[in-house]
């Protein structure tokens, strides 16, 4: 083994399940961008950040979390083409700061490992 194998392990991981902590800063980062649905945030996190993935049982208690404490709000939307309506999620304006800054640590934490490994080859 030479010191650059142990670069590149970390450049190539294996998915990694998000934590509770984690979640609720994914979501609200999300929601920032936009309303949003639990299936979609799922999907989002694999298309976007493909060394992490989402449990729906991780998902639903950071929501729940967040709704408990009203930094985020949901209301049903009727679909087009789509009997059943979907539950969405939405920032309440009023947890705007917060959730700015939760969404930060998220961006700050999801970053590749590349760009957080010093650039001076040993």
């Amino acid at each position: 083994m030479q010191l650059e194998d142990i670069y590149q392990f970390f450049q190539n991981l294996p998915p990694t399940f998000l934590a509770q902590e984690q979640t609720v800063c994914y979501v609200l980062s999300v929601l920032l961008q936009g309303d949003s649905y639990g299936t979609e945030l799922i999907e989002r996190v694999e298309r976007e950040y493909p060394n992490y993935r989402l449990s729906d049982t991780m998902l639903y208690n950071a929501l729940n979390f967040l709704e408990d404490k009203r930094v985020i709000a949901s209301y049903w939307q009727k679909m087009e083409g789509r009997g059943r309506p979907r539950r969405m999620y939405r920032v309440n304006l009023e947890w705007l700061m917060v959730a700015q800054e939760l969404a930060r640590l998220w961006r700050e934490s999801a970053k590749p490992i590349s760009a957080r490994l010093p650039s001076t080859k040993v």
